[in-house]
């Protein structure tokens, strides 16, 4: 009986079953397909975000070669060449330039002598970076050269060192200089 009911149906009532049905398909569609495209865009604007806030940020080494001394200093971390006095050396973003023997730079190492403030491996490196972040801002508007330099030193680095790095890094044009501390309760 139910073929002879499904038979006695006309082209009127099937195209209104099948209005019927696609009706109710409209509110609760199946997805037959993935578009990844608005993702991919997401996850792309993420990925620049963290490489942009990484390569800003700068932290400070935290090893048994060097104690920071603390302040209540509460100015920001801004990105510069980092220069770390260590109790065995001296490093350039990570990399020794100079050796120090009991808190000292070799003689042979400084231009003039034992009595000079100027060490030559350390100038010149500091001149490879300038020349690099000259050459850069010449090529953007946005980063300009400011001779920005940060500056760690153990908290027991002799006073001479630290004027003797000051004053080199100085004479690579790099007049600005913050000195790295921790703060208190970290």
């Amino acid at each position: 009986m139910a073929e002879a009911h499904e038979e006695k149906l006309g082209a009127v009532a099937i195209k209104r079953l099948i209005r019927k049905k696609l009706r109710r398909n409209a509110h609760d569609p199946e997805i037959t397909y993935l578009n990844i495209t608005a993702m991919m865009d997401m996850m792309t604007i993420i990925l620049v975000y963290l490489l942009k806030q990484f390569s800003v940020t700068t932290t400070a080494v935290a090893s048994d070669e060097i104690r920071l001394p603390y302040s209540s200093s509460q100015l920001p971390m801004k990105q510069a060449v980092n220069v770390t006095i260590t109790k065995n050396a001296i490093l350039v973003e990570d990399s020794q330039i100079v050796a120090l023997r009991n808190g000292q730079v070799d003689p042979s190492d400084k231009q003039g002598g034992a009595n000079s403030y100027l060490v030559t491996p350390l100038l010149t490196v500091m001149g490879q970076h300038r020349d690099r972040l000259k050459a850069i801002s010449a090529r953007s508007q946005t980063n300009r050269f400011e001779g920005e330099v940060t500056i760690q030193a153990d908290a027991g680095t002799p006073y001479r060192l630290v004027t003797e790095v000051l004053y080199t890094v100085g004479q690579a044009e790099f007049g600005r200089y913050r000195l790295v501390v921790l703060k208190r309760g970290e």
